[in-house]
């Protein structure tokens, strides 16, 4: 089997147009066309639907998929055992972080694991959590480090790094910042229902925490006046040290008690998982485990 034709058909599929697939592999149209011809007329059925707009796999075309990113999930995995026994500490790790906290660990991260595996090549990634999950489904990202709620795995793997809890932010001048807990001192707990006249600055619908929050105002019996939505932790921060706004944030952003904030626990102390992930199928080389320790010690230090 032409291990270089599945990578063909994945990135039509991917691109889902064979124009940009072309562009992306530096092929001509008609080359790449001529070998998706080809395969389909040793296979007797068509992959692909085509439109002008949109290419998407027949039926036929998704078993073909499926097969063929399993395929080349297989080689990767192999050549991957087979560097770790010959303790071989070259090769390719791609890594995919979210912003914000993501570009952070990374920037930390990385060159300890450099003056470890000084000939391994690592590829950064800023990616949303969902982007990410795509890639490692896909087979194209090796390692994804993201932020999950309850239910928001896929079927590929998961290594739980740790719990976060999530907290309540209030502008230092609010009233009710007055009973805030003092420096060094556990968090203060206050019911979310004494602001529900107040705006709030939240995390975009499509976030991964936004459900959570969600169900955090239901939970208090109240939907918040929603000043804006944001990508960035640290928009809500800035925007709550502007005392323009409060705000449902992860501990992290607010651990080391940023100026012009004050932090509360919330009643039910919610928390999300900090995890790493990586395909179903996927091998985890010693490179990528050594990796996964450096974060964890990174972000539980």
């Amino acid at each position: 089997m032409d291990l270089k034709q599945l990578e063909y058909i994945i990135k039509i599929a991917d691109e889902k147009s064979i124009t940009r697939a072309a562009e992306k592999l530096f092929l001509t149209q008609s080359a790449l066309n001529q070998q998706l011809l080809k395969l389909e007329k040793d296979l007797g059925v068509r992959l692909f639907k085509r439109t002008k707009s949109d290419w998407s796999p027949t039926p036929a075309g998704e078993i073909y998929l499926e097969g063929a990113r399993e395929i080349l999930c297989i080689r990767h995995r192999t050549y991957s055992r087979i560097r770790d026994l010959a303790d071989r500490k070259k090769g390719c790790l791609s890594i995919g972080f979210t912003p914000g906290r993501g570009i952070e660990m990374f920037t930390n991260v990385y060159p300890r694991f450099h003056s470890l595996y000084p000939d391994m090549t690592v590829t950064p990634n800023e990616l949303s959590v969902r982007r990410q999950q795509a890639l490692i489904t896909a087979g194209e990202l090796d390692l994804g480090f993201m932020t999950l709620c309850q239910g928001q795995r896929t079927k590929d793997n998961y290594i739980t790094l740790f719990e976060e809890e999530i907290v309540l932010a209030l502008p230092q001048g609010h009233p009710l910042s007055r009973s805030a807990a003092p420096q060094g001192e556990p968090l203060a707990v206050m019911d979310l229902g004494q602001l529900r006249y107040e705006p709030f600055v939240l995390m975009y619908k499509e976030s991964t925490i936004r459900r959570m929050i969600d169900d955090i105002f239901r939970g208090s019996g109240f939907v918040p006046n929603v000043l804006f939505e944001t990508s960035s932790n640290s928009t809500i921060l800035s925007m709550i040290q502007a005392r323009l706004c409060c705000g449902v944030i992860p501990w992290h952003y607010v651990k080391n008690r940023p100026e012009g904030i004050a932090c509360f626990a919330l009643p039910s102390r919610p928390v999300w998982e900090v995890t790493a992930s990586y395909g179903k199928y996927a091998y985890l080389s010693n490179p990528a485990r050594e990796f996964i320790r450096l974060v964890k010690e990174y972000w539980t230090a």
